[in-house]
């Protein structure tokens, strides 16, 4: 089963076109990541995914619901319509989004960051959410740091709290904005290596990233874009044996 469909996605800024036409699927337990330049439209495109900004065109939906669509308008033209929100609140349940910042409210402890949401959000109750937070922090190596502050954390232990959280809502799939590229080298090993033991586990998950050699580990698929389009997809295999020759050219570049 599909579990995230976007067929014909547009986004423009102004005058500028940052995402033309996109379409892709993702089944459950599928790993995807996304390669690509920077400017290449990554990012705006999971932003548009996750509804964090809204398409220009093009339709999304999560597990067959319909997040968005097109519509002839009165004036003959195609407009794009959302769900109402109450329908857009339960869509939104369905994933997760773990940014390059790692977003931590400073003023509240690990645990408090973790649990915040599925209290206040999902309605879980306290005990319930405290007993799923200390699972993921055992699971991420971070049972120690359930009541210290961000300020406290390397910026690797931040971003296991970021995964954490959004794993405590649960959800059917995980977006990933470049989770390694605020951190040093040595810390984003250990980040990486969660990602992996979660694509063990068959979690679903969106990847951008700029980690060559991880993106081939772990991906079932590879997609590369530029100038907003998806140039190529397919299998690690696949791309890292590509005849596309920008495609050849952007992976040597950055393993090379």
């Amino acid at each position: 089963m599909n579990l995230l469909e976007i067929h014909n996605m547009k986004k423009t800024f102004g005058d500028l076109e940052v995402l033309k036409d996109i379409s892709l699927s993702v089944k459950e337990g599928e790993v995807v990541s996304i390669i690509g330049p920077s400017g290449s439209g990554k990012s705006t495109l999971l932003r548009c995914a996750t509804m964090l900004e809204e398409m220009t065109g093009g339709s999304l939906s999560y597990l067959g619901k319909n997040a968005a669509w097109e519509e002839e308008g009165k004036d003959g033209e195609a407009h794009l319509v959302y769900a109402p929100k109450k329908e857009l609140r339960n869509i939104c349940k369905n994933f997760g989004l773990v940014f390059q910042s790692f977003h931590l409210f400073p003023h509240y402890t690990v645990l408090k960051n973790i649990i915040d949401a599925p209290v206040s959000v999902d309605k879980v109750p306290k005990n319930e959410a405290v007993e799923r937070a200390e699972k993921l922090l055992e699971q991420l190596g971070l049972s120690d740091k359930r009541d210290v502050y961000p300020y406290q954390l390397s910026g690797g232990q931040q971003q296991r709290v970021s995964i954490a959280r959004a794993l405590a809502l649960q959800p059917k799939i995980l977006f990933f904005d470049e989770p390694t590229s605020a951190l040093d080298p040595e810390l984003t090993g250990e980040v990486l290596k969660v990602i992996k033991q979660l694509a063990k586990e068959h979690m679903t998950m969106i990847i951008v990233t700029h980690e060559m050699q991880f993106a081939r580990e772990v991906s079932d698929r590879i997609i590369f874009m530029e100038g907003g389009v998806i140039v190529q997809q397919g299998t690690p295999d696949e791309i890292f044996a590509s005849e596309n020759a920008r495609v050849r050219e952007f992976i040597g570049k950055i393993t090379g």
